[in-house]
């Protein structure tokens, strides 16, 4: 393995942060989940978050999405300062730059498949959602589930529908938490794969947060954190373990 070579300057990455912090108040006292941390991750790269819990992965997936804020540093999200944005500005970015991937799939139950996955486009005002959302479904081979409800589903069908949800308005940048953190190892491998996909035709950013050594060998950077600080930044070589260890 070796050192990532930046590619590109600051001004062109899809997502920078630039000697951040993040601290929480614990009974009065201030708690740092990140301590200067700079990164820059570019279009179309696959990024691995690793480390034991509690070392800042959900943090930075959380600052990156712009749900919360670094108490000091900058984050950027396709060139846009978080911190700078107003709430309709925070809205509107999260909207069209960001999409979300959860453990859990976080599917609404009353809702479709197809419902499911148009939402975020129907909230946004959008033309054409339904025909978009069954484009991305078309996409996933998830079009004939399209009038199924989620718990007509198997995990790996409910994984990608969220995905396919969380692509819908085509973010530059895509947030997963433990995306196979729920699945089965061969569920979880297709899932890998996808999202491998996913960064090299669609050129998205995906930041994923993973305990799992096979997930993050199909990532092309590896980022690993402990106690809030980055303590390793490597490319790693791609290799395919006979099964899913953890970190």
């Amino acid at each position: 393995m070796r050192p990532l070579q930046l590619r590109r300057h600051w001004s062109m990455s899809v997502l920078r942060l630039e000697h951040v912090h993040k601290n929480y108040m614990t009974e009065g006292i201030p708690v740092a989940a990140l301590q200067d941390v700079s990164l820059e991750f570019q279009a179309g790269e696959f990024v691995a978050l690793v480390g034991r819990s509690g070392c800042g992965k959900s943090t930075l997936l959380n600052l990156a999405g712009a749900m919360d804020f670094p108490t000091s540093g900058t984050v950027a999200v396709d060139g846009v300062v978080t911190s700078q944005l107003s709430d309709a500005g925070l809205t509107k970015l999260r909207r069209e730059k960001v999409g979300f991937i959860f453990q859990s799939f976080q599917l609404l139950p009353t809702l479709s498949v197809i419902e499911n996955v148009e939402l975020p486009l129907l909230l946004d005002g959008a033309a054409h959602a339904r025909e978009t959302a069954l484009a991305r479904l078309r996409w996933l081979e998830m079009d004939g589930y399209s009038g199924r409800m989620p718990y007509q589903l198997s995990g790996g069908q409910m994984q990608r529908v969220g995905i396919a949800r969380a692509l819908v308005h085509s973010p530059c940048l895509l947030l997963a938490d433990e995306p196979t953190g729920n699945l089965d190892n061969a569920t979880s491998e297709i899932i890998l794969a996808l999202l491998r996909t996913i960064a090299t035709e669609q050129n998205t950013t995906i930041l994923m947060a993973t305990h799992s050594v096979e997930a993050s060998s199909m990532a092309d950077t590896l980022v690993r954190l402990c106690d809030g600080r980055v303590t390793e930044l490597l490319q790693p070589v791609k290799s395919k373990p006979s099964s899913v260890a953890t970190y």
